[in-house]
Order: structure tokens, then C-alpha cells, then sequence
């Protein structure tokens, strides 16, 4: 039951900033709301979403789309709830709610949740790739929202150094993230100087390449934190790459704006 989190930087339209499916989905209560658009779908089984007095059951080939911060609660109806679910945000997220409307939840079912459910399993393959493509992940979730909204077409494009020296940072960012990487080193691995190498995630990433690697480390956190409830926090620090989990809890909070025992509370 994979889950994945965003750890390019917000600078594409549109970002799924969680994912995931065959979610063996557990009770969860969330009474000031979930901080960004949130699509939940049933896989297998049925839930039940309460909000504001009203319980919606969920079946199978049937999601919603919950708006930010509407206080609700979703159960299984009994046994084993398999679920899919995406979260958005990107540089046009304050515009959502004019794409979505006054609404602060809208169901899907039949043809278009099979639709979604297409698009929402296709970016969770992809997000396993090695290094993860940004930018076609931003235009997969792109797909999705037209599925809520039936909007415009865009069509991302990429830039030829991508492949040349963008890419094999991310590869290496992406599967030694636990180790002590250093822009230099990581400069040397595609024989650029550090300072033309970030010049280049500036031009494509907006970013420094230390700051896309921290992204990146505290967007696994987020993972570890989900799926590995029992696990100490200055544990998954250090599965990450900070040897101080103070440092650890610094960044996360500077990031996501709570503390990583907070962010496990809410997910």
C-alpha cells in the first residue's frame, strides 16, 4: 500500500503533494479539516464520510473531493476499506476553488471515478521511478483536476539539459538521500562546477540543489512518519540523513509548518 509525497519544489502549476492507493484505510477524524484539496475514492469495501452532520457512504468505484479545512470524519462501513487517494497543491493552488467551485465536496462515480482511479494509479507508478519526473507528474496531475473541473489543456515541455545533468542528480539524490551528499559531490558526478549546477536547479527546479535534497529527505520522512507509526522520530531523522533529530524537527516544521509528531497526527 504505497504512499508517496511531493518533493519537487512548488513551482509547476499543479502537484499532487500526496498519493497513494490499495490503502488499507484506517478511521481517521480530522476536526479543523485537511490543510489542501483532498480526493479519497474507494477501491474495495465501503466507507462512511461525516461531515457536518450528514454521513455519505463511499462505495466501491466512488470518491469525493473534500475541500481545505471542512472538519470531517471517514470509517470503514465494517471489515477491510481498500482505498486511492490524491492531494493537490502547486503554484496555482489559490485558484482551486475557483476551478472546483463553492462546493466543499464533490462526488465522483461510474465512468469518471474509473477515470480517476486510471490516472491516480498511473502517478503512483510513476512516482516510483528513479529519479521521479517532475514535470510529468505535474501534468499527470493536471489530468486529474480536469476530472473535477473538465477545464483548459496544457502540455509542460522539457529542456534538453534536463536529461543531461538534471536527471542524474535527482538519481542520485533520490536513492542516496540518507547519505552526507554535498552539492560539490554531486557537481563532480556530472563533471559541472558546483556554481553551473546550481545555476541549472535554479533554471529548472527554482531552487538550490540543497534545497531540493532537503525536500526531498523530509518528503520521505513524511512517508516513514505514515507508514511506520511505531518508529521514533529521531530514528526516521536519521533514515533520512539528519544525524540530529533537533535539526531534524527544525527543517520539518520550517517546511510543512507543524512538527513531524503533529504531520503523523493529521495523515
Amino acid at each position: 500500500m504505497p504512499i508517496y509525497f511531493n518533493s519537487a519544489p512548488v513551482d509547476f502549476p499543479f502537484q499532487f503533494d500526496s498519493i497513494g492507493n490499495n490503502w488499507d484505510q484506517e478511521p481517521t477524524m480530522r476536526p479543523n479539516g485537511f490543510p489542501v484539496y483532498h480526493y479519497l475514492q474507494t477501491q474495495e469495501g465501503s466507507g462512511i464520510l461525516t461531515i457536518d452532520g450528514q454521513h455519505y457512504t463511499i462505495g466501491e468505484n466512488q470518491g469525493v473531493l473534500l475541500a481545505p479545512g471542512i472538519p470531517h470524519a471517514y470509517r470503514s462501513v465494517s471489515g477491510k476499506w481498500i482505498t486511492l487517494f490524491a492531494t493537490f497543491s502547486g503554484s496555482l493552488s489559490p485558484y482551486f476553488s475557483a476551478l472546483f467551485g463553492s462546493s466543499h465536496l464533490l462526488f465522483f462515480e461510474n465512468e469518471k471515478a474509473a477515470t480517476i482511479r486510471k490516472l491516480i494509479d498511473q502517478a503512483v507508478l510513476h512516482h516510483q521511478e528513479t529519479p521521479v519526473d517532475s514535470q510529468l507528474l505535474s501534468q499527470e496531475c493536471y489530468q486529474v483536476i480536469l476530472q473535477f473541473t473538465g477545464g483548459l489543456q496544457v502540455n509542460p515541455s522539457k529542456q534538453p539539459a534536463w536529461e543531461k545533468y538534471i536527471r542524474p542528480v535527482l538519481a542520485s539524490i533520490h536513492t542516496r538521500y540518507m547519505e552526507d551528499l554535498t552539492a560539490d559531490a554531486l557537481s563532480r558526478e556530472v563533471f559541472v562546477t558546483p556554481q553551473y549546477l546550481s545555476r541549472l536547479f535554479s533554471r529548472y527546479l527554482g531552487c538550490s540543489v540543497y534545497e531540493y535534497l532537503t525536500k526531498f529527505r523530509l518528503s520521505k520522512a513524511k512517508e516513514l512518519l505514515v507508514s511506520h507509526r511505531g518508529r521514533k522520530i529521531q530514528d526516521i531523522a536519521q533514515d533520512v540523513g539528519y544525524t540530529d533529530a533537533s535539526h531534524f524537527v527544525l527543517m520539518f516544521r520550517k517546511m510543512t509548518g507543524m512538527t513531524p509528531s503533529e504531520f503523523r497526527k493529521i495523515n
